[in-house]
């Protein structure tokens, strides 16, 4: 069991944004891809439209733009291709492998991984930024539940799978899609905002319920330490 110093029974993070500093490469490649379809789309509109969101889900958008109706053969060349940019060069976010390691310490390993990603996807960035051992057994996909984010299932999959109590758990988001799964499974939301782009602003995170929100995953372990449930 975690020290009774520590304030949750558990800890739950999103991946993309939280973990790993993959939607710049997810998204360029989107828009690439976007772009054969015939919506010559920016990278920076993608981050905007697409960010925090399974691309399947957003299939009736690109039909509108394209006139292409999305079918699972191109989801898999985007997946496909989208993992081959990643294994080439997806880095961590600074200081999460660090923070992972602490509060896996912590608490007894009873951390998960709870994303709106594929689970390959999931696992394979985690293996690459050397994390995956940290979370083996407790990956929770999105395409795996019956609704992705920002629907709560996935967090609640986790809480279960944990056997903690929403109340008692931490979940640590960056986009308000995410936020809002979180929010909504009855945890006590921190919102990883720094100021580079693909992550959702300080106001929009607080507007959907965070409880508070950070600039630098480094400092993540002393703010759950000192957090006052009864603050939330």
């Amino acid at each position: 069991m975690p020290s009774s110093q520590f304030p949750f029974d558990a800890v739950i993070f999103d991946c993309d944004g939280v973990l790993v500093d993959s939607e710049p490469i997810t998204n360029r490649l989107l828009a690439t891809m976007l772009g054969e379809l015939g919506w010559p789309i920016s990278i920076e509109e993608t981050m905007r439209v697409f960010v925090g969101k399974a691309v399947k889900d957003e299939a009736a958008l690109i039909e509108a733009k394209t006139g292409f109706a999305i079918t699972d053969d191109w989801l898999m060349q985007f997946r496909a291709r989208r993992n081959e940019a990643l294994d080439r060069e997806l880095v961590e976010i600074a200081g999460a492998p660090d923070a992972v390691r602490e509060l896996h310490a912590l608490l007894d390993g009873r951390i998960a991984v709870a994303s709106g990603a594929d689970r390959r996807k999931v696992e394979l960035q985690l293996e690459k930024v050397g994390l995956l051992d940290c979370f083996e057994g407790r990956i929770f996909s999105g395409h795996e539940m019956p609704r992705s984010k920002p629907y709560p299932d996935v967090y609640l999959a986790a809480m279960n799978a944990l056997g903690v109590e929403p109340r008692q758990c931490a979940v640590v988001e960056d986009t308000v899609t995410g936020a809002t799964a979180g929010v909504a499974a009855g945890a006590t939301v921190f919102g990883y905002s720094p100021a580079e782009a693909g992550h959702s602003g300080p106001q929009a995170l607080r507007a959907v319920g965070v409880a508070q929100v950070f600039q630098s995953m480094g400092d993540l372990p002393a703010l759950l330490a000192r957090w006052k449930l009864d603050a939330a």
